[in-house]
């Protein structure tokens, strides 16, 4: 991939990195497993990024990814995984040690209820509390609008017994 590419990658990468923390956090179920997921969600972007055409957002985009490549990862049992050469300067920037898990702990015992989803649950409400709109969510998770409120629904009230 070009330089230019690869710069541009990188600085939308970097912009929206929460993005792959976030989901690392709520799929990965030990430390290890995170680690492991960020660098397949990391390799997958960059191999899908000369797709990425702009008529949506970068970060709609990331999102549908990286989902795509949790649930495929753990669904598979992480029995494949991607190998791509990165230079050093690019492999550099990204990784996983440079999150900072304090911001995440007063979400404790929320993800402990969301671990107990199914995966689509999980996407579903992953979007919701990164504030996207039910048209974005419906976007992202390949669904109509309608679909996505109703699921949205039904996993609050899962939610709330689950916290209960």
């Amino acid at each position: 991939m070009a330089k230019a590419n690869e710069s541009e990658f990188l600085k939308l990468y970097q912009e929206n990195q929460g993005i792959v923390y976030k989901i690392c956090h709520l799929y990965g179920k030990t430390e290890v497993d995170k680690q492991d997921l960020f660098q397949e969600i990391t390799i997958q972007l960059w191999k899908a990024f000369p797709t990425f055409k702009g008529t949506a957002k970068f970060s709609t985009w990331m999102y549908r990814v990286a989902l795509n490549t949790a649930i495929t990862f753990f669904r598979k049992g992480k029995k494949k995984r991607s190998e791509v050469e990165l230079n050093t300067d690019f492999a550099r920037t990204l990784t996983y040690e440079d999150y900072d898990d304090e911001t995440e702990q007063r979400l404790k015992l929320m993800y402990a209820a969301i671990e107990k989803l199914n995966e689509i649950e999980k996407a579903l409400v992953f979007l919701y509390l990164e504030d996207k709109a039910y048209r974005e969510i419906a976007a992202t998770l390949g669904i109509s609008e309608v679909n996505a409120r109703v699921k949205m629904n039904r996993v609050k009230t899962k939610l709330k017994k689950l916290l209960n």
